[in-house]
């Protein structure tokens, strides 16, 4: 009998220890969250500015009320809505090119999915950041219509990442100077017959090129591409100057080539 009162005591014992270490724990977590929540808005906004914008930032803003409005202000990154009707919303925009436009060097802007948003050279001079807020690339698209030697002319450090950019004669993307990165976007041209008039990149940066002071990057100039769908056009990218084409990967799979490759100047 004393054996048997002993394991039951035991195993009182051990599920209370259970019991008190998940409320500690939820003590813990509770007492942490609160403190955050704790901070002013701003010192909040300066830690968000730190997440990247894709899928951190972009995940933060679903916490709460509080964390949308902090994690979406126009301090963080401005967006474009084809459907805004209030234009005198802080940091939305209705178009690309006046988003452009109104952004300050290192922006990001995030562009709203659905619907086709027409682009045609526009010239981005700032470091910037362009995302689609869609699930996939294919949820953001920029067409660049017949007439435009490209849809984004780049002059600046760039990213543009989870796009669908869509040249129906000339190139996707033009990179004059700077660091252009290509993550997980779908670059689309003209096929037969004219396939040899487009490109989805065209690079003319050169080494010996004069770059105004205000837009010189720390970084070599180049074009970085990953996880990107390339399509039509005789190649996947021209180049010109002292621009070397070095560590191409593509991985076929059914219904896509995934292209790796890194433009740089040797």
């Amino acid at each position: 009998m004393a054996r048997r009162n002993t394991m039951v005591i035991e195993e009182d014992t051990k599920g209370q220890w259970k019991n008190n270490k998940n409320n500690n724990r939820k003590k813990r977590n509770s007492s942490s969250s609160s403190l955050f929540n704790n901070l002013d808005d701003g010192t909040l906004m300066h830690i968000f500015s730190f997440l990247p914008p894709i899928p951190d930032r972009f995940n933060t803003a679903l916490v709460c009320h509080r964390w949308n409005y902090l994690a979406c202000h126009p301090r963080l990154w401005l967006r474009v809505d084809r459907s805004v009707r209030d234009l005198s919303e802080p940091g939305v925009f209705p178009n690309i090119e006046t988003a452009i436009s109104a952004s300050r060097p290192g922006d990001t802007i995030l562009i709203a999915a659905g619907g086709s948003h027409h682009v045609s050279n526009i010239q981005i001079e700032k470091p910037l950041c362009l995302i689609g807020a869609g699930e996939v690339p294919d949820d953001t698209t920029l067409i660049c219509s017949r007439g435009s030697d490209s849809a984004l002319e780049l002059l600046s450090t760039c990213k543009l990442a989870n796009l669908t950019v869509k040249a129906e004669l000339g190139c996707c993307l033009l990179h004059r100077r700077g660091r252009l990165t290509v993550d997980g976007c779908i670059l689309q041209c003209e096929t037969n017959p004219l396939d040899y008039l487009s490109c989805p990149i065209v690079s003319t940066s050169s080494r010996n090129e004069a770059i105004p002071s205000s837009i010189k990057s720390n970084k070599g100039d180049g074009v970085f591409v990953s996880q990107t769908r390339i399509e039509g056009g005789a190649k996947a990218v021209l180049t010109s100057g002292d621009l070397v084409l070095q560590r191409v990967r593509v991985i076929y799979a059914r219904a896509s080539l995934l292209f790796w490759f890194d433009v740089e100047q040797l």
